[in-house]
């Protein structure tokens, strides 16, 4: 009995180890192969392929989070809330990666079951992504390139902050079309996902941020009714005058920030309701949260203020 006892407890104990071992290494920086995972609620949206697009949609796991990249088809994933707590704001979530992959469990699925579990319908856009190497070992090299630092602000900056940037060079109209197919489909089954048309927002991260952005400045069929881009660009632009109120989230410590005030600016001098919460430290890419840093606390501090400004009242 006792020597059966002993090899379970070393059995158990092997097991923790390599769990802990895998645990460990799936937390570092390096890029793992990952199946597919099921996504049993993603719906088709229909809008199209990628041009030159030399290999099929694959994932990977990074940072201990899944990531897909080469998304040639998008799709829209409804996280809805529990019978009896939907307050009928909805909220589309679009996830970042530079438009080379989407980080789909920090910034995408993790987010919309928070929302969600405050009565938020939200819908987790999975959009179309520019093309990266076929193989993984390529496209680990591509992505451990060497990189010029960022220019730094210049003493102009000030003169710079009044001046919109001229058009991003990078070509997201497949991406505002896939913003603009999840918009149009959460409008067409609202009655069926407990939505009131009149407060669907959009928020995204670092590259979903910018699709947010973009979205907002852009396009011709979405009227959101607020916005969160989440360590985004911070750079000035030219605000529609039916532009939503928008919540805006960084660190000082994210490569984005850089000192710059600029689109908060341009949302102020446009006379659109802005808050702004610059975090002491957060780094880029925190999604809800890491532990312990200052940027830990947006999330409360956003659906705070949806509360404030009335996106949560209860469906009449």
């Amino acid at each position: 009995m006792y020597s059966t006892l002993r090899k379970f407890a070393k059995s158990l104990v092997l097991i923790v180890m390599l769990y802990n071992s895998e645990h460990l290494l799936s937390q570092d920086g390096t890029i793992y192969p990952l199946d597919a995972p099921d996504e049993p609620k993603a719906i088709l949206l229909n809008t199209g392929g990628v041009e030159d697009q030399p290999a099929s949609e694959s994932w990977f796991r990074q940072w201990g989070d899944p990531m897909a990249r080469n998304i040639t088809t998008a799709t829209l994933t409804p996280f809805l809330p529990e019978p009896g707590k939907a307050n009928g704001a909805a909220v589309i979530v679009a996830p970042g990666g530079g438009f080379r992959w989407l980080s789909m469990g920090n910034e995408g699925w993790e987010v919309a079951e928070a929302l969600a579990k405050q009565g938020i319908a939200a819908f987790v856009l999975k959009y179309r992504l520019h093309p990266t190497p076929e193989s993984l070992e390529d496209f680990t090299a591509w992505m451990n390139r060497p990189r010029p630092a960022p220019p730094e602000p210049s003493e102009d900056s000030a003169e710079e902050e009044d001046t919109p940037p001229s058009p991003p060079q990078r070509d997201l109209s497949n991406q505002l079309e896939d913003a603009e197919a999840a918009y149009a489909m959460i409008i067409d089954r609202a009655n069926e996902w407990g939505v009131d048309t009149e407060r669907i927002g959009m928020i995204g991260f670092s590259a979903g941020a910018g699709l947010t952005m973009h979205s907002t400045l852009n396009s011709k069929t979405m009227k959101l009714a607020f916005i969160g881009p989440i360590y985004g660009g911070m750079g000035p632009v030219e605000v529609p005058e039916n532009a939503p109120p928008m919540f805006n989230v960084i660190a000082t410590d994210d490569f984005l920030f850089r000192g710059q005030f600029g689109v908060i600016d341009s949302w102020y001098k446009a006379g659109i309701p802005v808050e702004f919460h610059l975090y002491q430290n957060g780094g880029h890419g925190f999604g809800l949260g890491n532990p312990n840093r200052t940027s830990n606390r947006w999330f409360d501090a956003f659906t705070h203020w949806l509360d404030v400004n009335g996106f949560l009242k209860e469906m009449e």
